[in-house]
C-alpha cells in the first residue's frame, strides 16, 4: 500500500520478512461527545486498539475490517489512515501494521454479537484522554496522535471517491475486434474477484464504470457482493478520451456533490483527468502525489478521502492498494 497527501507522498513497501497487520481507531459520538473503543486482551492482560494479522491472499484494508469485526463484533467501513506502528518481534522480525479511522454506527454497534471470550475479556468506550492512560503501549499512543489530528482539524467524518484501473485484459496485438470489447484474462477475472473485499472495506456503494467491456467486467464482482446495477459512461472511457469526447469533470462533480462512497473503473491514460478533475473540485493544490496516484497498474486503485462536511476544503489523504494477484 502507498499513502500520499497533499504535502507530500510517503510509500510503503512491503518487506517479505515482516509482519503484517492492520486495525483501526473505531470511534463513536455519544451525546455529542467523542470515544474511541479500547479492547481488554485476556491473554496479554493488556489494553489496546483493535488489530490483527493479514490472512494469506489479503490486502491490508480488508484486514483492517476483519480484525475489527472479529474482535469487537462491529462492521465498519475504513476512514482516513491514521498511521502506520512499527516494532520488533522475537528474534528480531519486525510487525508492521496499518491503522484508519473507523466510524462505529448506532446501528452496527446494536448489530454486535461480542462476548466475552478467551482472547478479549472485554471492550470499553473512553474518551480520547482517558483512552490516553489505558493504552498499554507507546506505539498505540502514536496512532492516538494521527486520529487526534483528524479531530483537532475537524474532519473525523469523511468519504472516500476511489479511481480504479481495470484488471489485466487481453492485449491489443492479440484481440482483433474493437477495442472497447477486450475482455479480462484469467490473471484478470483473479484480479476483479481479489479486489472486491478491499473495496467494501472503505464503504462503497455507489459504482460507475468506463462502458469499456474491461471495465465492466472488472467490477462484476463487486457489483454482485453489493447486489447494485453499475452506472456505465463513455464518459471516462478510453475511446471517448482519445476522440476528445471524455468529461471527468462531469464525472467527477457530481461525486463530490453526492458526497457518498463511490468507485470509478477506468483507463490508465484517464486516470490522470479524474484526479486533476478531483483536485480541482475539492480545491486541492496540485502536486506529484496527484500522478502518482493516477499512475495505477492493472486492478489497483487509489482512494482520495475528502470531508462529509466540506468536501471543498481539499483531498485529505490519499492511499493507493495493489492486489498481489
Amino acid at each position: 500500500m502507498t499513502l500520499r497527501s497533499a504535502e507530500g507522498a510517503t510509500e510503503i513497501v512491503q518487506d517479505d520478512k515482516a509482519v503484517y497487520a492492520a486495525g483501526a481507531v473505531v470511534w463513536r459520538l455519544v451525546d455529542g461527545k467523542l470515544r474511541v473503543l479500547l479492547i481488554h486482551r485476556t491473554k496479554y492482560r493488556d489494553v489496546t486498539l483493535p488489530k490483527g494479522k493479514v490472512d494469506p491472499g489479503e490486502m491490508l484494508a480488508q484486514t483492517a475490517v476483519r480484525e475489527v469485526f472479529e474482535e469487537t463484533g462491529i462492521r465498519v467501513a475504513l476512514g482516513v489512515p491514521v498511521g502506520v506502528s512499527r516494532y520488533f518481534m522475537r528474534p528480531k522480525r519486525q510487525k508492521v501494521v496499518h491503522y484508519w479511522a473507523a466510524e462505529a454506527t448506532e446501528e452496527a454497534i446494536r448489530n454486535s454479537a461480542f462476548v466475552p471470550n478467551h482472547e478479549i475479556s472485554g471492550l470499553e468506550w473512553v474518551s480520547v484522554k482517558k483512552a490516553r492512560k489505558c493504552l498499554s503501549y507507546p506505539v498505540d499512543l502514536e496512532i492516538l496522535d494521527g486520529f487526534e489530528k483528524l479531530v483537532d482539524d475537524g474532519i473525523l467524518r469523511t468519504f472516500p471517491i476511489i479511481a480504479l484501473r481495470h484488471a489485466k485484459a487481453v492485449g491489443r496485438s492479440d484481440w482483433e475486434m474493437s477495442d472497447a470489447s477486450r475482455v479480462l484474462t484469467e490473471r484478470g477475472k483473479k484480479q476483479a474477484a481479489a479486489i472486491v473485499a478491499p473495496l467494501l472495506a472503505f464503504g462503497v456503494r455507489k459504482i460507475i464504470t468506463s462502458d469499456a467491456v474491461r471495465c465492466v467486467q472488472t467490477i462484476t464482482p463487486l457489483a454482485k457482493a453489493l447486489d447494485r446495477k453499475p452506472v456505465q459512461t463513455e464518459l471516462i472511457s478510453q475511446d471517448a478520451w482519445e476522440e476528445g469526447r471524455s468529461d471527468a469533470r462531469l464525472v467527477i462533480g457530481k461525486r463530490v456533490r453526492a458526497g457518498k462512497p463511490a468507485v470509478l473503473c477506468s483507463h490508465g491514460p484517464v486516470l490522470p483527468d479524474i484526479f486533476s478533475e478531483l483536485a480541482l473540485a475539492t480545491g486541492t493544490m496540485p502536486g506529484s502525489y496527484l500522478g502518482s496516484a493516477s499512475a495505477l497498474e492493472v486492478a489497483a486503485f487509489s482512494v482520495a478521502h475528502l470531508s462529509a462536511t466540506n468536501p471543498g476544503s481539499g483531498i485529505i489523504s490519499i492511499e493507493t492498494h495493489v492486489p498481489k494477484v
